[in-house]
């Protein structure tokens, strides 16, 4: 008896699955002669086919021809900036985030090797909020930690819990969630300090094995971001981008401002400590703040389209 693939189940035997799968993929038979080997109709073979690639039975392979090409470019970024791996999708993925970095995704989730009860941190923003809502890989038991507070904020992307709840649905973790402000007021941040919930965030961020985040564009070109986050301030003017609202400067130094001590976010050292960070991020404009991300130490490894790639590589050339 052909075995189930885990997690799976189907009103047609196995068996039979099995059987219409190996004719019509290694036999190369047509499904009008499946059908008569079989003894049923033309339309159940195809059905019969389409269940045996849900449940797991029969796994298609699409290789990109211009995968070597794509190797190439990412050994190439990656010395340009001096990380651990990179993963590259073709083209201009700006418009497609939610689907058109899904492999990338799932490699690079794959090589955390995480096991149920090991952490991995989840950023806010668009590109997360995205990446959270397309096909991803299954991670039964892995706790999904949130990374930044943002409960009060009007944009679901900045909403760090909805996005850790809708990558949980899809990937079989467990969310933990973070109630929260992203800069609560003084009396408020004092409270938190001792509530023993966020208590244990803060003991998740430390003890996780990876992070996805996200790599804010320059705060002052961007249509959207926390509210908590005051443009206005002089400081501003010097950030090119942020990981987990942690700021920094075209050199990767912090950027801090008034209230900036007050920022439910993991700190610098606790985000270098992890052992697998990822940056994800595409579009105009952020390569500066991607390198700004790799100096500051905050990613040690990233997640990008050609094009973005493409302006790293210029960036460093320029410079």
């Amino acid at each position: 008896m052909t075995s189930l693939p885990p997690g799976s189940a189907s009103r047609f035997p196995l068996d039979t699955l099995y059987g219409a799968a190996h004719m019509y993929y290694l036999e190369d038979a047509t499904q009008s002669e499946i059908a008569g080997r079989l003894g049923v109709s033309r339309p159940t073979v195809s059905r019969l086919l389409a269940e045996a690639r849900r449940i797991g039975l029969v796994r298609i392979e699409i290789v990109n021809p211009r995968e070597p090409e794509l190797d190439a470019l990412a050994s190439r970024l990656r010395d340009v900036l001096g990380i651990d791996r990179v993963w590259i999708a073709p083209g201009d993925q700006s418009g497609n985030l939610r689907t058109g970095l899904t492999a990338q995704v799932a490699v690079a989730l794959a090589e955390m090797e995480l096991a149920p009860g090991d952490g991995l941190l989840i950023a806010s923003g668009n590109t997360l909020y995205e990446v959270a809502r397309g096909p991803l890989p299954s991670l039964p038991g892995v706790v999904l930690i949130p990374t930044v507070g943002g409960v009060a904020e009007p944009e679901p992307w900045h909403q760090p819990n909805e996005i850790v709840r809708s990558m949980a649905e899809r990937t079989n973790a467990r969310p933990v969630f973070l109630f929260a402000e992203a800069m609560p007021s003084a009396p408020l941040y004092e409270r938190l300090l001792d509530d023993p919930s966020f208590q244990r965030v803060q003991e998740l961020w430390a003890g996780a094995k990876g992070a996805l985040l996200g790599v804010g564009a320059p705060p002052l070109s961007r249509g959207s971001i926390s509210r908590s986050v005051p443009l206005d301030d002089e400081q501003m003017y010097r950030a090119v981008g942020d990981v987990a609202l942690n700021f920094f400067d075209i050199e990767g130094e912090p950027v801090e401002f008034e209230g900036s001590d007050r920022m439910v976010r993991p700190p610098r050292d606790v985000l270098r400590a992890i052992p697998h960070t990822v940056g994800i991020a595409v579009g105009a404009g952020k390569a500066v703040s991607i390198r700004g991300a790799v100096r500051a130490g905050l990613i040690g490894a990233l997640i990008t389209d050609e094009r973005t790639a493409g302006e790293l590589i210029e960036l460093s050339g320029r410079r």
